[in-house]
């Protein structure tokens, strides 16, 4: 292990948990897309709430199947299932939700197809199961469909999975030509991970799937609580059956001591709260388009306009030196390294926030130019 840490640091890959020295930053590294983490008044409002003689639990103290309390779980998932017209299941986190849900629905039969950059929780999933596996080149759809065709007769069910928006490159996969790709095989079920989607795209912020031409035929969705919901775990959008199939057969779920109750009531109100808010989606839309500029300049490459954008630079050393850089004048931005990016992608990853001001996101652009 030791030997192992040295070959890190001499590669430049080493890692360990950041600092704030407590100085005023400009923070471009944080999930938090809508900026509700820091918003007091929805703190207040929710304790407000909440401090009417109702005294809400701050752990499950079992797992779901175990837990006396199922009062907040089934109040969140009925929300969730009332908005999205689908079945709701809360998860521990995102990667309980991708790791369970896929090492339970996947078997031997099973011909799992990936995009290239799906997340290292899908993967896993992937690994725990017992199925058949292949990734197409990122966002190639023209190779995923000549897998699909060429999937063998044993086959029973093709699983694609795709993310919604693409946790480092901030990009999108195209859900309408998937859900036209899954008309041409009874066999296929699809995945989508909108982890990086819920609160910031679709309609009222409920994802890019809510914005497909068929949302009900992708089968199954996962939200994630965590980031641009100021809370924690994650949700399964899918169909009566499949989610009675998980509530027996997902380990993650099954093996794991519930959420507590508290932060399923905050994700329930904070829910309820971001649907609302166009603005600061429009804020962040405004925010994404600024940075896209800057980084073309600076880079003379087209990126994407998005709350997530990279600036490629392709060297650990290189990026660890360019955030410090960025960190002196201001700005914190952290570096990706192998192997969350493949080797010679190394980036600088922007995770833009509403909560920003236009002053903060100009200084940023600047720096980022020089």
């Amino acid at each position: 292990m030791a030997h192992e840490l040295e070959q890190l640091r001499l590669s430049s890959n080493y890692r360990s948990f950041p600092q704030n020295d407590g100085g005023t930053i400009i923070d471009l590294t944080s999930n938090d897309y809508l900026g509700l983490a820091s918003r007091n008044d929805l703190k207040d409002e929710f304790l407000d709430i909440n401090d009417n003689g109702r005294r809400i639990e701050l752990t499950s103290s079992a797992s779901r199947l175990l837990a006396a309390c199922q009062k907040e779980y089934s109040m969140f998932e009925t929300m969730l299932s009332d908005i999205y017209r689908r079945d709701a299941l809360l998860f521990n986190s995102g990667y309980h939700a991708n790791a369970g849900i896929i090492q339970a629905i996947a078997d031997k039969r099973t011909l799992i197809v990936a995009d290239k950059l799906v997340h290292a929780s899908i993967i896993d999933g992937i690994r725990l199961s017992a199925a058949r596996f292949t990734r197409f080149p990122h966002n190639d759809f023209n190779r995923l469909e000549k897998i699909v065709a060429g999937a063998d007769s044993d086959v029973d069910r093709i699983l694609v999975i795709v993310e919604s928006v693409y946790s480092m490159d901030g990009d999108r996969a195209d859900i309408d030509r998937l859900i036209r790709l899954r008309r041409t095989d009874p066999r296929i079920m699809l995945y989508v991970d909108e982890a990086h989607g819920v609160g910031v795209e679709g309609p009222s912020g409920l994802g890019l799937v809510a914005a497909s031409e068929a949302p009900a035929e992708v089968d199954i969705v996962i939200g994630t609580l965590g980031k641009a919901l100021a809370s924690s775990g994650a949700f399964l959008l899918t169909d009566r059956v499949i989610k009675e199939y998980l509530v027996n057969k997902a380990r993650s779920l099954i093996f794991s001591t519930a959420l507590p109750p508290a932060c399923v009531a905050w994700s329930r109100f904070i829910f309820s709260k971001m649907t609302g808010m166009d603005t600061e989606r429009a804020t962040l839309r405004r925010h994404a388009r600024q940075l896209a500029e800057a980084i073309s300049a600076a880079t003379g490459r087209q990126g994407v306009v998005s709350h997530i954008q990279p600036l490629i630079i392709g060297d650990a050393a290189a990026t660890l030196k360019r955030s410090s850089v960025l960190l002196r004048q201001g700005v914190k931005v952290l570096p990706i390294r192998t192997p969350t990016v493949p080797p010679g992608s190394e980036r600088l990853r922007f995770s833009l926030s509403a909560s920003l001001t236009d002053a903060d996101i100009a200084h940023a652009c600047r720096c980022i130019k020089t």
